[in-house]
């Protein structure tokens, strides 16, 4: 199949509008059983999923993603025969759907890099490139994430990293180099390490990531539309706290699609050695507007906070606390506009703070009451 016009053409051109629909054919003979498809435009970059007639609607005003050279996200292989999509890619191969789940981390960076576009074409690109000419097993990007994955489990230091990293470079083919994000430099250890360090994970960018699968978003409306009703207390959204706040903000219950959350912190010391001094506390939200089954899964369980040192935070948590609930404040009050792959429509969306998860000294931090001593 002529695929010239995808570089030679733009939108308007007899030239392009005959390709998209030779493209829309292909896609349609080998969707399978799948009624929505990856949409190939500059702005979707097969990471949303839209019926053909939406995709062909994109295509034409916007042009076809340059770097889509091989139709692997509509059926065909790497060798440029077509087969029919079951949603599945093969776990090692250049579609990396399985264990580094390279999709989902590409989807992420998308509503991360919005602002920045230039970082996010090059981070495609090394999605896509093969490690070296011929090479079917890895892509730049995801050797690099199973080189990370090396690191953080056998606790490499930043300078052994950075030898690994050269000695693979020596072992590739000329001309072809890691991406620039293997360019790990050395460094030294600066004096007046703080106290405690602080990370935070934006809650934003992932809830709305979550409503742009059209399977995640349809099962974000359980409670509302698929949990039985009878009366009796299975899910949170049946007590009297839900029912109440149903009651109460109208506006918010209207929209099945708000999330209720729960947040859950608790202290560890991640070296398991009891004679070691150092507190980490993990902050993470649970959402109850999904089935019970889901919402303590690990893949719907967010981390948003890391707090770490040689303390506790104690009751000074609020301080550290603070940038996520600036985010809450903002899903609460005014909400954000989301995208709904199952519904394909754009939302408002808005979340509340349902309840909290915690053992009581933890309780009494978060709270600031007095939970134990006189």
């Amino acid at each position: 199949m002529d695929r010239s016009w995808i570089s030679t053409s733009k939108p308007g051109d007899p030239q392009y509008e005959v390709g998209i629909r030779e493209f829309i054919n292909f896609a349609m003979k080998n969707a399978g059983d799948r009624s929505k498809l990856p949409c190939p435009c500059f702005k979707c970059h097969n990471f949303l999923y839209r019926l053909p007639d939406e995709i062909l609607s994109h295509l034409s005003k916007t042009a076809f993603d340059r770097t889509y050279t091989i139709w692997k996200w509509h059926g065909e292989t790497n060798e440029g025969t077509s087969t029919t999509a079951k949603g599945t890619h093969d776990d090692e191969g250049l579609n990396h759907n399985g264990g580094n789940r390279l999709e989902d981390m590409m989807r992420v960076a998308q509503d991360q890099f919005n602002e920045n576009p230039t970082t996010f074409e090059r981070m495609l690109s090394d999605y896509e490139k093969p490690l070296y000419q011929g090479c079917k097993k890895y892509t730049r990007l995801s050797v690099v994430l199973r080189l990370y994955n090396l690191k953080a489990g056998h606790g490499l230091t930043d300078s052994s990293f950075t030898d690994i990293l050269e000695l693979i470079k020596d072992m590739l083919p000329d001309e072809n180099v890691l991406p620039r994000l293997c360019n790990v430099s050395r460094y030294k250890k600066k004096e007046g390490v703080p106290a405690k360090v602080l990370w935070y994970f934006p809650i934003i960018p992932k809830f709305k990531h979550l409503f742009s699968h059209a399977s995640n978003a349809e099962k974000l409306t359980w409670h509302s539309e698929g949990r039985k009703k009878d009366g009796k207390l299975r899910h949170s959204a049946d007590s009297p706290q839900w029912r109440f706040i149903d009651a109460k903000f109208h506006e918010f219950a209207k929209e099945k699609r708000n999330l209720r959350l729960a947040l859950s912190t608790d202290g560890m010391n991640p070296f398991g050695n009891l004679s070691s001094s150092y507190s980490t506390w993990p902050v993470v939200l649970v959402t109850y507007n999904l089935p019970p089954s889901l919402c303590m899964k690990r893949k719907y369980m967010m981390l948003s906070l890391l707090i770490s040192g040689p303390k506790q935070p104690g009751n000074d948590i609020d301080v550290y606390l603070a940038p996520l609930i600036d985010d809450l404040m903002t899903l609460w009050e005014k909400g954000v506009e989301a995208f709904d792959a199952h519904r394909n429509e754009m939302f408002n969306l808005r979340a509340m703070l349902f309840c909290t998860i915690q053992d009581y000294p933890a309780y009494g931090n978060l709270s600031g009451y007095t939970v134990k001593g006189c």
